[in-house]
């Protein structure tokens, strides 16, 4: 999906919550954004019966994955105008498995997340993970036990897509712009990737440009990879919306948490508007550069250059901010995303 997508992206209106008002018990559908609050109330309640949750865009329902016969779970689950599916893995095994991953598979050129349609670990291994490295990788997964994960391999390698939104530059690279937001102090700034701001603290809107912002909050490698560049100019106007192409503008009206299954639109400096899906939530990634964890997992192609760039929702939702992958634009890939939602509570910034 090209620069062609903007004509489809902003006349379709998201899926707004419905249901039957004789059966409080059938599935309700809501949009996705819905459903990743209704998944927050629902995942604190169900324990150790909770075995991850997905967004099914088709139906726009919630399905929440269910371990054991509790019928008390299941009706807590339906009454709330979800589905509960039965699955073999819980929510805190797969989690303590990613620990186990961390710990024993921490190879570069690795990411794993949580693939809740599966109710499993879904491990890749780019084209760099051969020999001893690939063997490494395999024994920890099947350490694991059956079930639990699943090894496949990527054509691409993994690594930040920083070249050399709308574009911007520094130190010889190149990376986009995420989102414009406001500090706690009331500056104007924006977020972009934490692995482009550690190429230059200065930013310019053309390559050897009059630098426009500075970089003051920076993550990457670690718990994260985003930074926050304030404009230089205090008086600078920074509208809250995203440069979809060919004229068209999308108003960003606020900051949301991802949902596995939910559609996506992903804007960057060197391939325009793409869109897919989330495939996982709090991916780990082991660049050459160093492990980055907490990622939004998509299948949105995406190319060096792209780096920064916004990942959102047709509504105007800001999703992530472009980490890196595999692949490109024409093979395709996988891709990793910031939230934004994380990377704006360690900056004390909102969006706007």
């Amino acid at each position: 999906m090209g620069i062609a997508a903007a004509a489809i992206l902003l006349p379709n209106a998201n899926a707004s919550q419905s249901g039957s008002e004789d059966d409080k018990t059938a599935p309700r559908k809501m949009s996705a954004a819905s459903a990743a609050d209704l998944l927050q109330q629902l995942g604190k309640q169900l324990g150790d019966s909770y075995g991850g949750a997905y967004y099914d865009a088709s139906k726009q329902q919630l399905i929440v994955n269910v371990v054991g016969n509790d019928n008390d779970v299941n009706i807590e689950i339906k009454r709330a105008g979800a589905v509960a599916r039965s699955v073999q893995n819980s929510f805190s095994t797969l989690k303590s498995a990613t620990r186990s991953l961390s710990s024993d598979a921490a190879v570069p050129g690795t990411a794993w997340a949580i693939d809740p349609r599966n109710n499993q670990i879904l491990v890749t291994a780019d084209r760099t993970v051969t020999g001893d490295r690939w063997n490494t990788v395999e024994s920890a997964v099947e350490s694991l036990g059956d079930g639990v994960a699943r090894l496949q391999k990527s054509k691409g390698e993994f690594k930040p897509l920083l070249e050399g939104g709308d574009a911007i530059f520094g130190g010889g690279s190149r990376c986009s712009l995420g989102f414009n937001v406001t500090t706690q102090d009331g500056q104007p700034g924006f977020l972009t990737a934490g692995h482009c701001t550690a190429a230059s603290e200065q930013w310019s809107e053309q390559q050897g440009g009059q630098p426009v912002g500075t970089a003051q909050e920076s993550v990457f490698p670690g718990e994260g990879d985003f930074a926050l560049v304030t404009y230089d100019d205090p008086n600078t106007e920074a509208p809250s919306a995203v440069d979809l192409g060919n004229g068209q503008l999308l108003e960003i009206g606020q900051a949301a948490d991802a949902a596995v299954g939910q559609e996506v639109f992903r804007m960057g400096s060197t391939t325009g508007l793409n869109g897919g899906q989330v495939t996982g939530l709090n991916a780990t990634v082991n660049y050459p550069e160093g492990t980055v964890s907490g990622l939004i997992q998509t299948n949105v192609c995406a190319e060096p250059g792209d780096s920064g760039g916004a990942l959102f929702t047709r509504d105007g939702n800001a999703i992530g901010l472009t980490s890196g992958g595999s692949g490109d634009c024409t093979s395709g890939g996988e891709t990793f995303f910031q939230p934004v939602t994380t990377a704006l509570e360690a900056v004390g910034a909102q969006i706007g």
